[in-house]
Formats: C-alpha cells, sequence, structure tokens
C-alpha cells in the first residue's frame, strides 16, 4: 500500500507509525540509511496523498518561509523545534544501531527533513509528519492546524467500491 501511495518502492521504510482513520498508512519510518548505504534523512514520512497535498497547497503558499519565521521569533515554536531536533538526532542514532552508512554517520546529526540547519525549515511533509508520529512537537501541530481538516470524508486511497 505504502508504494501505491507514493507511486514508487520506499527507499528506506522500515514501519508504518500513524494510520489514516480508514486504517491505510498516513505516515511511515524510515531507517536512517536504504539497502545500501545510502543516507535517508527523514525519519517519519507522509505518504497519505491528501495530507500529502495539503502540505503541498501549504509549502506553494510561502508555508515554509512563514514558519521558519514564526520558529525564529516565537520563543515556545523555537524551543519546540530544539527539542524535537534533539529527539530526532537521539532517534535517527537509535534507529542507526551502529550503521554509519557511506557518510561515515554524517546524516545522523540532521534535523527533521535532513535540515543541516534546523531553523530553516525546508519541508513542511517533515514536521507534519513528525507531528503525527511524535505528539506534542508544538510547531509541527501548529503546522497540522493551518491544514484545517486532516483527513478527508472518504478514503483517498481505496477505490469507491472498498470503501474510498
Amino acid at each position: 500500500m505504502v508504494a501505491w501511495q507514493l507511486g514508487r518502492a520506499p527507499r528506506a521504510f522500515r514501519r508504518v507509525v500513524v494510520r489514516c482513520p480508514f486504517g491505510l498508512p498516513a505516515v511511515t519510518e524510515q531507517e536512517p540509511y536504504d539497502p545500501q548505504g545510502e543516507p535517508f534523512p527523514t525519519t517519519y514520512y507522509l505518504t497519505c496523498r491528501h495530507l500529502v497535498a495539503l502540505v503541498s497547497r501549504l509549502e506553494a503558499t510561502g508555508g515554509v518561509e512563514r514558519w521558519s519565521e514564526a520558529a525564529a521569533s516565537d520563543r515556545e515554536l523555537a524551543e519546540s523545534l530544539r527539542r524535537a531536533t534533539d529527539e530526532q538526532r537521539s532517534l535517527r542514532a537509535a534507529l542507526a544501531a551502529g550503521r554509519r552508512g557511506s557518510d561515515d554517520g554524517a546524516s545522523l546529526g540532521l534535523g527533521i527533513g535532513g535540515a543541516a540547519r534546523p531553523e530553516r525549515l525546508k519541508c513542511l511533509h517533515a514536521h507534519a509528519a513528525y507531528a503525527l508520529a511524535r505528539p506534542g512537537y508544538l510547531l509541527g501541530e501548529r503546522i497540522l492546524g493551518e491544514l484545517g481538516d486532516l483527513w478527508p470524508e472518504r478514503c483517498c486511497s481505496l477505490p469507491a467500491e472498498e470503501g474510498g
């Protein structure tokens, strides 16, 4: 199902961590390295096509810049991002379980979505996925809040005859 949602095989798939109300994958957890040892810096990945579209629209209307500014100017959001970044780094190191990949472990220190400078958001999809997978991430939860209704009335991934 994840491959169908993405339109390709997932590169470093580990497991589904969040399901939509229809029981299908919404957020997956990735290994820090793909099977060839190449870094995969996005730990949590949105797979629900509805959520991906919502976040894409937010990004297309300047969302990355707006939320980067909010994280820089709001102490509470900045602290939330700092804590989530620290958690992300610890999580990636734990998931790597001693593996260092082709980058000799350099990517294990990256922030959410592979950001080298976590204070400069680069992918709201990754922050939304992180917030869904790790409740309590205030910045990500605020980003999700801007999306409106997270889930459609009908499943976006199942054919109508199967309940979609």
